[in-house]
C-alpha cells in the first residue's frame, strides 16, 4: 500500500520521518540545499516523492529539522559540563571534549546544520539563532566564572568562548574517518587547546 493512501501509523510514521531526515542529510551533504530535491530526498528514503509531503511540509522544514536537532543536542552536552562539575576548568573541558566529539562523530550532518543557515525561512532561522544564542551563552559563562574564580586569565571572555567556539564548529569541515585521529583523539586535544586559549 502506498504510504499516501492512508495515514500511517504513530510508529511507522516516526520511521517515515527518521529515513526522510537522514536520506535528507545524505542528500544536502552531496548535493548542497538549493541542488536537492524532493525527489532526491524521497528517493533517498526509498519512498515516492509524494509520501514526502506527508511527513513534511518541504525540504525546507526537513533542513529545519536537522538543524534544531544538532543545535539541541549541542546545548544539552553544554549544559550537562556546567552542571558536571564547579570547577570552570573541568567545565571547560568537558564541554569542549564532548562538543567536539559529537561534531567528529556527527560532522556529516553537523556540516549542514552550520553551513545551510541561510536556506532557513525567516521564522526557522529566528528559532535557530536563538538556540545559538543559548549555546553561546553556556559556553561564555563557563569561561566568565574561570575568570571570576581566578582559575582562568584571559581579557576578553567572549572572544576566547568565540574562538572555542569556532574551533569545535571547524570539526565539520575538515574532519574525516580515517584520517589518523579518532574523535576521541581530536576531543582530548581540543580540550588541551582551549584551557590554553583561556589561560586556565
Amino acid at each position: 500500500m502506498d504510504e499516501t493512501e492512508t495515514a500511517p501509523s504513530p510508529s511507522r510514521a516516526d520511521s517515515s520521518r527518521s529515513r526522510l531526515v537522514e536520506a535528507a542529510v545524505r542528500a544536502f551533504a552531496e548535493k548542497g540545499f538549493h541542488g536537492t530535491t524532493t525527489r532526491d530526498i524521497a528517493t533517498g528514503a526509498q519512498m515516492s516523492p509524494a509520501a514526502l509531503y506527508v511527513h513534511h511540509r518541504s525540504k525546507e522544514e526537513l533542513l529545519f529539522v536537522i538543524s534544531r536537532e544538532g543545535h539541541l543536542a549541542t546545548l544539552e552536552l553544554l549544559r550537562r559540563a556546567r552542571a558536571a562539575d564547579p570547577d570552570p576548568a573541568e567545565q571547560l573541558r568537558q564541554a569542549v571534549r564532548d562538543f567536539a566529539v559529537h561534531h567528529a562523530r556527527g560532522h556529516t550532518r553537523a556540516r549542514i546544520v552550520n553551513y545551510e543557515l541561510a536556506a532557513l525561512s525567516e521564522p526557522h532561522l529566528a528559532e535557530i539563532n536563538g538556540l545559538r544564542r543559548a549555546i553561546d551563552a553556556e559556553l561564555r559563562g563557563i569561561v566568565v566564572d574561570g575568570v571570576a574564580t581566578g582559575r582562568f586569565a584571559c581579557p576578553d571572555p567572549r572572544i576566547a568562548a568565540a574562538a572555542v567556539l569556532s574551533m569545535g564548529i571547524d570539526l565539520a569541515r575538515w574532519y574525516r574517518e580515517g584520517g589518523g585521529w579518532s574523535p576521541e583523539d581530536v576531543g582530548e586535544r581540543y580540550a588541551e587547546i582551549a584551557l590554553r586559549i583561556v589561560g586556565a
